[in-house]
């Protein structure tokens, strides 16, 4: 079954009329014929807000169940959803960043390749009817992202199934050695700042160019085999914050939203590409990254300080 929106426009404004056809392109509406969309049943409610203007404006609007009589309707009415040809422009977004990825610095990369992947949100979210080309596309969008990792990261972790996390209690994490990847990006120096400022205030980081190679005693975290890493869909600073109950606090909350968008992707957040760019610059100013690390550490003290910024939706 499907929901049918047969639509007929109001002259003018012209506004109202390139508003609704915007609207209908981005829920991915299948075209029956000129005036007349579909969408799958289950979706039939988003169309209830255009007819509803339409009609406001001097237009006309209806919303009708529409079932195939026969086999061959069916098969033709799932083709109006086909996306592949998306599928393909999309493919060809991810071949054009893997073919630049040898040029790029690692900020410009990791921007690409998080583009790419929102596109490819998006295009599931209106893939209906998914086949082989979103699994196919699923697993080139991860190709590009270990693609980046080895160029940039050697010893990304990889995710650990997901897991309770145990609380460990700070007062046994004094004084500690903890270990990550040299040249530390966004979650690593974030990770740094939360060990510092709220675990173990006199915490003594090593740098590791090989994390396969880490000293016995440390307390690894943010790479493959660290003592913290990946769990799932959390991203280490959220997994050490979870540690040692930290993630309560609201505005710890909002850094590792941050930090989850520009480690991993996700939900864009309003305070990620200033925090982004400024920890850029910090990397080109600072080559030794225990002065990064302190430098990075007053950003996220003035992120942790400044008043959550309102939403507009």
């Amino acid at each position: 079954m499907w929901a049918v929106l047969i639509l007929a426009l109001p002259t003018q404004p012209n506004a109202v009329r390139l508003r609704i056809w915007r609207a209908l392109k981005t829920l991915g509406c299948a075209s029956l014929r000129d005036g007349a969309y579909l969408l799958p049943e289950a979706q039939a409610a988003l169309f209830e807000p255009l007819a509803a203007e339409a009609r406001e404006h001097g237009g006309s609007a209806t919303v009708l169940d529409l079932a195939p009589r026969t086999d061959t309707q069916r098969i033709e009415l799932l083709a109006l959803f086909d996306r592949s040809e998306a599928y393909v422009q999309w493919r060809g977004e991810v071949d054009a960043v893997a073919a630049a990825l040898p040029t790029l610095e690692e900020t410009e990369a990791r921007r690409r390749a998080r583009s790419v992947a929102e596109s490819l949100q998006a295009l599931r979210r209106i893939d209906y009817y998914p086949g082989a080309a979103a699994e196919q596309a699923e697993g080139h969008l991860a190709g590009l992202r270990k693609a980046v990792d080895a160029r940039f990261s050697k010893g990304e972790p990889i995710a650990q199934q997901p897991h309770g996390i145990a609380r460990l209690d700070v007062r046994k994490h004094q004084g500690k050695r903890w270990a990550t990847r040299a040249r530390p990006w966004v979650d690593r120096l974030a990770c740094a700042w939360l060990i510092r400022r709220f675990v173990d205030p006199e915490a003594e980081f090593v740098w590791l160019a090989d994390p396969a190679r880490a000293p016995r005693g440390v307390l690894g975290f943010d790479y493959d085999g660290a003592r913290f890493t990946h769990v799932g869909a959390r991203v280490s600073f959220e997994v050490i914050a979870a540690s040692f109950g930290l993630d309560a606090d609201p505005k710890l909350q909002r850094i590792a939203q941050v930090v989850h968008y520009l480690d991993i992707g996700g939900i864009p957040v309003p305070e990620a590409a200033g925090l982004e760019a400024v920890l850029a610059g910090l990397r080109e100013v600072h080559a030794d990254d225990d002065r990064l690390t302190d430098a990075a550490a007053a950003v996220f003290d003035a992120l942790y300080a400044t008043p959550a910024i309102p939403r507009t939706d």
